[in-house]
């Protein structure tokens, strides 16, 4: 079913407005999927997809089918049913809404948005994206209606710089999950907030962030463009740390295309930029010399390089505790490494615990790299 059923569905029922976001509430919290907006955000949603204004995500249309008991699909409203409701809002209903928004965005809200977008940041390192992709997109949403109804001047800048972040972590999660499709979407939300937010450390962090999704879907050489077209346009406007990160986001991308003298280059680079950044620090970002360790050991694994154990295994030793995902990230890259060179049992040892650390975190991403290491280049893993 689409969105524009819910009205049908809603009158078999008997139901009100009120009564499906009830409803909602109760799937999302049997569903453990994380908080929803707020009733008034909901029932303007749901008014949106009745219309046809606004299509259904896969995870609103996952919630609708529990809750009506038949199924939803998510999709884009017809250019036709778009076109027939661009009388929504109201006029009555738009003051409302710009004087809402004026009267309650300040510094101090977007401080606060800023804070729950790092909570989830540090939830999401210890306990990986499943639980908290909702929540982070409900948070996403939440920022960028807000975002709509601002008016120019004031917090505007500082707000749409937060949805930015708030986009990228929502869409860095979808990633993990095996999601690209989604990701996209998401970076895509966060560079047009970016763009107008007035800091461009916070536009390359998202466009290059962007990048990866095109490794997932096998386009490294157009993940290497975008990462090289962020490099290029941040180069002289971005703190040293943004641009050391930006290098060994690019050093990545050289592996991925199999360019080891151009990967090793821009891990130097990476390095003398983070040497020399002291001790600069961007809420978004986690560089530092064992982050940069883990790095450099992950594109060299990736080249079949032998001394990226010796990287892998210094920053394993370092690893913050708290970064349950990247130290899985790390035994992937270590399983690889040693299978490489013909160490077979210290291979599977380290996929073994690759494999337990992405269960506890759910990473679709790190699982199917250890099923790709244990059954076509892993035939050196198992000897």
């Amino acid at each position: 079913m689409r969105g524009t059923d819910i009205a049908e569905l809603q009158e078999g029922r008997g139901w009100t407005r009120s009564r499906l976001v009830h409803e909602l509430r109760l799937v999302a919290r049997r569903l453990d999927v994380g908080e929803l907006p707020s009733d008034e955000s909901l029932k303007r949603m749901i008014r949106q997809w009745i219309s046809g204004s606004r299509g259904l995500s896969d995870f609103h249309a996952d919630l609708l089918t529990a809750a009506f008991g038949v199924p939803f699909a998510a999709g884009r409203p017809s250019e036709e049913i778009a076109d027939r409701a661009a009388t929504y809002p109201t006029a009555d209903e738009l003051r409302a809404r710009l004087d809402q928004v004026r009267a309650v965005v300040d510094s101090q809200l977007v401080d606060l948005l800023e804070a729950h977008t790092d909570g989830l940041r540090a939830l999401d390192r210890r306990l990986g994206a499943r639980k908290l992709l909702a929540q982070t997109k409900a948070h996403v949403g939440q920022v960028t209606d807000l975002l709509t109804y601002a008016l120019p001047g004031g917090v505007r800048p500082a707000l749409a710089a937060a949805a930015a972040e708030a986009a990228a972590l929502a869409g860095w999660q979808a990633l993990d999950l095996g999601r690209p499709d989604d990701a996209w979407l998401l970076h895509e939300t966060a560079k047009t907030a970016a763009r107008e937010c007035e800091a461009p450390a916070v536009l390359a962090h998202v466009t290059a962030q962007q990048a990866y999704a095109l490794l997932d879907v096998d386009k490294p050489a157009d993940s290497l463009a975008l990462i090289q077209h962020a490099r290029e346009a941040a180069d002289g406007e971005v703190p040293g740390v943004m641009h050391g990160w930006l290098w060994a986001a690019l050093a990545e991308s050289l592996a991925a295309v199999g360019e080891e003298g151009r990967c090793r280059r821009a891990l130097d680079e990476a390095a003398r930029l983070i040497a020399h950044s002291d001790g600069e620090q961007l809420p978004y970002l986690f560089l530092d010399p064992v982050h940069l360790a883990r790095w450099r050991g992950h594109c060299l694994a990736r080249l079949g390089c032998a001394e990226a154990v010796n990287d892998l295994a210094s920053a394993l030793a370092d690893l913050d505790p708290s970064f349950t995902r990247a130290a899985s990230g790390l035994h992937c890259d270590l399983a690889l490494a040693y299978s490489q060179r013909g160490e077979h049992d210290a291979a599977l040892a380290h996929a073994g615990e690759a494999a337990q650390l992405a269960a506890q975190t759910s990473s679709a991403g790190q699982r199917r790299r250890i099923s790709e290491l244990l059954t076509s280049g892993g035939g050196s893993i198992v000897g």
